[in-house]
């Protein structure tokens, strides 16, 4: 994926859907005399087309079908169980940034985290870096 021009991205969407069409028809059992040929029943227009590049979103939707895959909601679960149970067990990359910045505030502290995520503002930073529980813990400790 890296032996790329510098300027092209390493993922792409088009390619991945040149590379699954390949797989399925190397594993195709029907001879291809007989019924459709790769290519032919192919949609004129579709509604979404394979992009060049994977934005914000697709990245975020595939993770959550991958997500939805692994992990798929018990037997008998419906309507809003259901609902819940998908929200529980669902992982969205923001979740690592997220854990990033707290991370950052932690060892480095707040400006250190508005600095690393690019925020204007420190308010957007605080709320977004969860505040460092154990050194809370430490103080209450010290203090009495």
């Amino acid at each position: 994926y890296l032996l790329r021009e510098d300027i092209a991205f390493c993922f792409s969407p088009l390619e991945a859907e040149e590379k699954l069409r390949e797989r399925r028809a190397a594993l195709r059992k029907t001879p291809l005399s007989c019924g459709n040929r790769p290519g032919t029943n192919v949609k004129a227009d579709p509604k979404r087309k394979a992009g060049q590049r994977y934005t914000t979103s697709s990245y975020r939707r595939a993770i959550h079908r991958a997500t939805m895959h692994a992990w798929p909601a018990p037997d008998g679960c419906q309507g809003e169980a259901r609902k819940r149970w998908q929200q529980e067990h669902s992982w969205a990359p923001n979740q690592l940034r997220h854990t990033a910045a707290t991370e950052i505030r932690k060892n480095y502290g707040l400006e250190a985290a508005q600095v690393v995520l690019g925020h204007a503002s420190a308010d957007v930073s605080q709320l977004y870096a969860e505040r460092d529980q154990q050194l809370a813990i430490q103080v209450a400790q010290q203090v009495g």
